[in-house]
C-alpha cells in the first residue's frame, strides 16, 4: 500500500445508539494499538446525541468522532438542524455529508451536499462526501455517470486533500450483504481519483477514497487491498467492536 493516501476506517452508526454504546467505543479503543494506530485512522459517527459524549470517551485512544449531517448555515432559524459548528464545538472532527440515504430520504441535491460539505470545513472540520449509484443505475451502465455528477456537482474545487474525503457507496449494496466485485470497484476508485485530479489538480492525489456498501471483517482485507480504495466507510459493522476492528485489522 505504498505512494497511498494514510488510510482512515470510518464507522457511520445511523440512527442507532444509545449512551448505553459507548462501551463499544471503548473496547474499539482499548484493541486500537500503537501498531495499529500508525497504519489506519478511525473515526466513528454516531448519531447528533452521541458526539459529545463520544469526544469525551475518545479522548486519548486515537480514534476521532463525526456526524452524519449537519446544516449548511453557522445559526439561524433552522428548527431541529445543527450546524457543523455546533459539532465541532461538541467534539467532532469530521461531518458526513451527502449519504444516499440523506440524498433520498431528504432529497439533498448535489448543491446541497457541497454547501453542507462548505460548512464542514468552514467550521474546520473534514468533509467526508458520499457518491454512489442505485442498482437500476448499475444495470443501465450509467455509475460513471451517476458518480462522476455526483463528484462534479457536491465537491468545492477549493477544498484540499486535508479538507475532504470521497466516500464511494453504491446504494445498492448498503446493507444488503452484497457487494461489488474488487474489479468493480478498482474501476469506479480509479475513475473518482482521475476526476479528482480533475477537480482538484495535485490535491487530487492525496483524497482519501473510501469503498462503503457491506465492508466486514469477512471482505475487508481483499477490499482494502483494491487499488485507490483508502479505507472503508463502514455502517451495521461498525455498532460492534469487534467486527469494526475486525475490518481495521485488514491493516496489520
Amino acid at each position: 500500500m505504498n505512494n497511498r493516501p494514510h488510510p482512515l476506517v470510518a464507522g457511520n452508526w445511523k440512527m442507532n445508539g444509545l449512551r448505553s454504546s459507548l462501551g463499544e467505543l471503548g473496547a474499539m479503543a482499548q484493541a486500537y494499538d500503537s501498531a495499529l494506530r500508525a497504519k489506519v485512522d478511525l473515526l466513528i459517527c454516531p448519531p447528533a446525541t452521541l458526539v459529545h459524549a463520544a469526544s469525551i470517551a475518545a479522548a486519548g485512544s486515537g480514534i476521532g468522532v463525526g456526524a452524519q449531517d449537519c446544516h449548511a448555515h453557522v445559526s439561524g432559524a433552522h428548527t431541529g438542524d445543527l450546524s457543523a459548528e455546533m459539532f465541532a464545538d461538541a467534539g467532532a472532527s469530521a461531518i458526513i455529508v451527502g449519504h444516499s440515504e440523506r440524498r433520498a430520504d431528504h432529497g439533498e441535491s448535489d448543491a446541497a451536499v457541497r454547501a453542507k460539505a462548505l460548512a464542514a470545513v468552514r467550521a474546520g472540520l473534514v468533509a467526508i462526501v458520499c457518491v454512489g449509484e442505485t442498482e437500476a443505475q448499475r444495470r443501465g451502465g450509467q455509475t460513471l455517470g451517476v458518480v462522476g455528477n455526483q463528484l462534479d456537482g457536491s465537491i468545492p474545487t477549493e477544498l484540499t486533500s486535508a479538507q475532504l474525503v470521497v466516500a464511494y457507496e453504491p446504494v445498492w449494496a448498503i446493507g444488503t450483504g452484497l457487494t461489488p466485485t474488487a474489479a468493480d470497484v478498482a474501476e469506479v476508485h480509479a475513475f473518482i481519483r482521475e476526476r479528482l485530479a480533475f477537480l482538484l489538480g495535485a490535491d487530487g492525489a492525496g483524497v482519501r477514497i473510501l469503498y462503503g456498501g457491506s465492508v466486514k471483517p469477512s471482505n475487508a482485507a481483499e477490499l482494502m487491498a483494491v487499488p485507490n480504495v483508502d479505507g472503508a466507510l463502514v455502517g451495521g459493522a461498525s455498532l460492534k467492536a469487534v467486527d469494526f476492528m475486525g475490518i481495521a485489522a485488514a491493516y496489520r
